[in-house]
């Protein structure tokens, strides 16, 4: 399992500084192999300990944040979503450009991040369970971010890592869409996720 995002392990801000370009293009390289396009509007980034890591390098820099109790707290909010060796974990975003069009859809995709599913060849699908840390979805509409966790059994994590056909999908009234073998190089780079 890779380091354990802690205060001790992450860059000052003025390290930070010094490294962030070329941590910046190590991450936009590492997340092409995590990025899964679910039809013409919905994509998954799937999180691990550097796409999570860089996230609150960048946070605590935009915020220019230097205390011990601000600190804690970008790690109290990102830390949860790397996943913890039974799970992948994905931040799901809904994509409409037009903000008119945007706002009908988030009203029509209401429960969407509850109908996004993995499924290992043979085993039964996987449903996410979304957002965990806050409600992103209220009466109206949905949220065009959520926070994915996709939970599996120790059989099928065997099966991923042989290399077994992966599908992923959304199976929403108004959003249906599934891609029957995710790409060998995302599913390569997600068995890393899984415990040994």
């Amino acid at each position: 399992m890779p380091a354990r995002i802690e205060r001790a392990t992450l860059l000052t801000l003025e390290g930070y500084a010094r490294q962030r370009d070329d941590f910046r293009a190590k991450v936009i390289a590492h997340k092409k192999r995590r990025t899964v396009r679910l039809g013409e509007h919905i994509t998954l980034i799937f999180e691990d300990e550097l796409t999570i890591r860089y996230q609150i390098q960048e946070m605590l820099r935009i915020e220019k944040t230097f205390e011990e109790r601000g600190i804690q707290d970008e790690l109290d909010a990102y830390v949860p979503l790397v996943p913890d060796g039974t799970n992948l974990k994905a931040t799901m975003m809904i994509e409409y450009a037009d903000p008119v069009i945007r706002k009908a859809e988030l009203m029509r995709l209401r429960g969407v991040e509850n109908r996004v599913y993995m499924e290992v060849d043979g085993c039964a699908p996987v449903y996410a369970v979304a957002d965990e840390d806050l409600p992103r979805e209220n009466e109206e509409k949905t949220s065009a971010v959520h926070f994915l966790r996709f939970e599996f059994a120790p059989a099928m994590i065997a099966a991923f890592r042989q290399g077994a056909a992966v599908a992923l999908g959304v199976d929403h009234p108004n959003y249906s869409v599934r891609i029957d073998e995710v790409a060998p190089e995302v599913q390569a780079s997600l068995a890393k996720d899984f415990s040994e």
